[in-house]
């Protein structure tokens, strides 16, 4: 591929799911071989977009598997943390193989626990997958540019199969059970490249708004945690103005006396309980008092509250736990848009000496 660009992988990421779901079951099962099946209580290490991966997968694995899921940053975990000596299964993720410190907290763990580890990777064969005992291959291949996108949503997909089949052998989950799930995702997944699509034109009905916005705010509550973090990573990356990601209720405990009249904020719904609900459109109304610039983005099927032409409405999902398969590819298309009308040049690599000098991947990273 010549000169790809973040915008080429946002636009493979329907045929790139799909890759991920067609290796399944096999894949998973290779992974899982030695796997303990006794183990209900797993580790995932991660920092960067791959930690707001795990957050995405997160509940999803937890209901669905009935596993207890931590998630640490590695570093910080590796250096001040308690390993828990009950954990037998520890996860950890890198798209590049070569995040130091996921490397090096694996790696701890398993010199302790002596536990079974699987590294996530788009690039098998690397650092990560020689300190874990299997590797999950998230089938992308290296992107190779500095903005992750594709990776992030296939890694989203394969640590939530990775769940749904350790279910399966744990003999938690009926094989009839499996196969709705599995469906469940391939509709999902169907609706990436039209989400890419109503994103983009949502993007161009706003482009003069989000450009001149000078601070991006996202809000969601339950598995969609992750996607706003990853709001924040993506929109920091290449847009290069303040921009947060948080949790419903955390807004509302400090957060919100940073509104302001020109503040975007963008509020996700998903199909939740109903109190839930209630409260995200609560504090929706409320900020609506301080800012115009209130954006939805809507899977639940209802239709808006107020018709104010600021909802982007895009699949129904009944599954809460799977949104974040759509949710984030909204914002990784702004992203994308509103940092071209910026001027920012994202093939023009900045910091080129970073990693040398702070040692955060073991090797230089080629991009283009």
């Amino acid at each position: 591929m010549d000169n790809p660009t973040m915008l080429t992988y946002i636009q493979q990421e329907q045929s790139g799911l799909q890759k991920v779901l067609a290796a399944y079951p096999q894949q998973l099962d290779a992974v899982l071989a030695q796997a303990p099946l006794t183990s209900n209580h797993w580790l995932i290490l991660a920092t960067g977009s791959s930690i707001n991966a795990a957050q995405s997968a997160k509940l999803y694995i937890q209901k669905t598997a009935d596993i207890q899921v931590d998630i640490e940053e590695p570093y910080n975990y590796a250096n001040y943390g308690r390993i828990n000596p009950d954990i037998d299964l520890v996860i950890g993720i890198s798209q590049s193989g070569q995040s130091t410190a996921t490397v090096d907290a694996l790696t701890k763990v398993v010199q302790k626990n002596h536990a079974y580890a699987i590294a996530v990777t788009s690039r098998p064969g690397t650092e990560i997958s020689t300190a874990a005992t299997a590797t999950l291959d998230i089938l992308t291949g290296q992107e190779m540019v500095g903005y992750v996108t594709l990776g992030y949503n296939a890694t989203v997909l394969s640590l939530m199969l990775l769940g749904l089949r350790s279910c399966l052998k744990r003999n938690k989950l009926s094989v009839e059970d499996e196969q709705r799930e599995l469906a469940e995702f391939d509709t999902i997944i169907s609706q990436a490249g039209s989400t890419v699509q109503k994103s983009t034109h949502f993007y161009q009905q706003f482009a003069t708004d989000f450009s001149l916005a000078p601070q991006f705010t996202s809000i969601g509550y339950g598995a969609i945690l992750g996607t706003v973090m990853e709001m924040q990573t993506k929109f920091t990356e290449v847009v290069r103005v303040p921009a947060n990601g948080f949790e419903l209720e955390a807004f509302m405990h400090g957060p919100y006396l940073g509104a302001h009249e020109t503040h975007r904020q963008f509020f996700i719904e998903t199909k939740a309980d109903p109190a839930i609900m209630a409260k995200a459109k609560a504090l929706k109304a409320y900020e609506a008092r301080t800012t115009p610039h209130i954006f939805t983005i809507s899977f639940t099927g209802e239709q808006p509250a107020v018709n104010d032409g600021q909802t982007l409405q895009l699949a129904t999902i009944d599954d809460e736990l799977k949104a974040p398969l759509l949710a984030i590819i909204p914002f990784q298309v702004f992203a994308w848009f509103i940092a071209k009308s910026k001027g920012v040049n994202l093939p023009h690599l900045i910091f080129n000496d970073f990693s040398e000098i702070v040692h955060n991947k073991t090797a230089v990273q080629d991009y283009v």
